[in-house]
């Protein structure tokens, strides 16, 4: 098995109040989590439940979703709005003497 079936994947450990425990979560495969008393132990028990699901599904054919770390990315989406939203958007980039690409980037980037 690929080291970076288990150790490129996006994992977050926090603090569950109402488990009283530490739980660890993977983005790359939302079912899967753990929950331990110490980060650690979280962090541990995920990785070895991520390592044994990996290989489960490898063997049984299914795809296996690749790491968020090892994919690439063009820049560009396609995003549908409403017209209403449309036309507010490119009127409000004229006022600004931008393009709607740039005006749309700039919020984005002034949101995140």
């Amino acid at each position: 098995m690929s080291r970076n079936s288990t150790t490129q994947r996006d994992v977050t450990v926090t603090w569950s109040g109402e488990d009283e425990e530490y739980v660890a979560t993977c983005l790359e495969l939302p079912s899967l989590s753990w929950l331990a008393e110490t980060q650690e132990e979280a962090l541990r028990g995920l990785r070895d439940l991520i390592a044994d699901v990996v290989q489960e599904m490898r063997d049984s054919g299914e795809q296996v979703p690749e790491p968020l770390s090892s994919r690439t990315y063009s820049g560009k989406f396609n995003l549908r709005v409403g017209e209403q939203l449309h036309r507010k958007l490119a009127t409000e980039a004229a006022q600004e003497h931008l393009s709607l690409n740039q005006y749309v980037v700039r919020r984005l980037t002034n949101a995140s």
